[in-house]
């Protein structure tokens, strides 16, 4: 088990530093690659109108996600096993380097900084640059609501590309991170509620859209309270409101952190026709978005202290 505590601070070394692989050697990349792939192939058997049920595509895109999350938590046990003949300073070296792809800090970190820096050039470089990170249309956005999104994109990832890879590392090791990823990774390229660029995923996304909710939902949780913990005392004064904002969101997870930061930076956050995150928030401004970068950050932190005491306690045997 020490080995899985050197590992994540080498994984968090390796991000800080180096940054992602390259797109070739991204195994994330190569999910997305086989999501995409098989994803075509149940949509030309799936039907396209929203009429009636579609229980055909549901089991079908079932079918290929299972199919593609065994063989990613496969490999990611055939890897793992294939280190635990080697020292554990070793193992822990190249469990972390294994694990790094399958989170992404710094990426986050500095796309939701690119969206800022291009605000402050123009709106529409703003709303260039933040297209880059949503899947909503920014076209009409205002410079409050693109920088709104930058920060809910920022809190929402936060859990889906850190806390929760970690979460799942430090529970079931480098097969519970990889399968979290791929998880999450097929959620953000199916789990859509009806037509999507042309495509119908009311019922092909649907197993997709239900596993990452399943996985994400204690992560989501621990991320939001952590994250109004790094607020201070504030933070915590707050947190009696958080399940009614987080509610707000028709997702069941990503209100949470989402909310969270919301009240922590005491601004608004919204998406228009959808919700509205503490609605008594001022408008959000630049320095916000810094703000939140530090609350991230700190957020991290408190992850990473109470993963390795986690670790060190199983280890020791503190822990049945």
């Amino acid at each position: 088990m020490m080995a899985f505590a050197l590992a994540l601070l080498v994984a968090l070394a390796v991000d800080r530093y180096f940054g992602e692989p390259r797109v070739r050697l991204h195994p994330v990349v190569w999910m997305g690659n086989y999501l995409g792939w098989v994803g075509a192939w149940v949509q030309r058997r799936a039907q396209q109108s929203l009429q009636r049920p579609d229980f055909k595509a549901f089991w079908l895109a079932a079918l290929v996600w299972c199919a593609g999350a065994a063989s990613v938590s496969g490999v990611a046990w055939g890897l793992q096993a294939a280190l635990g003949s080697l020292p554990w300073w070793a193992t822990g070296v190249l469990l972390g380097l294994l694990l790094k792809p399958l989170l992404a800090w710094t990426m986050l970190k500095s796309e939701v900084l690119a969206v800022e820096a291009a605000l402050a050039e123009s709106l529409e470089a703003g709303r260039e640059r933040l297209s880059w990170l949503v899947s909503r249309d920014v076209t009409a956005l205002t410079d409050t609501q693109v920088r709104e999104s930058a920060i809910e994109t920022l809190a929402e990832n936060l859990n889906d590309s850190v806390v929760a890879p970690i979460f799942w590392f430090v529970l079931l090791g480098l097969p519970g991170a990889a399968l979290y990823r791929f998880a999450n990774t097929a959620d953000a390229m199916w789990g859509y509620p009806g037509i999507y660029k042309g495509q119908n995923w009311a019922w092909a996304g649907k197993w997709a859209a239900r596993v990452d909710d399943g996985l994400s939902w204690l992560p989501a949780r621990i991320t939001a309270l952590l994250l109004l913990l790094a607020t201070g005392v504030r933070g915590l004064a707050l947190a009696g409101r958080l399940r009614a904002e987080a509610a707000k969101t028709p997702s069941p997870n990503s209100g949470w952190p989402m909310a969270a930061m919301a009240l922590g930076l005491d601004v608004g956050l919204r998406k228009p026709g959808v919700y509205v995150l503490n609605p008594a928030g001022r408008a959000a401004l630049a320095p916000d978005t810094a703000q939140a970068l530090v609350y991230a950050s700190n957020t991290l932190l408190a992850l990473v202290v109470i993963a390795q005491a986690a670790i060190i306690f199983v280890a020791n045997g503190v822990w049945p």
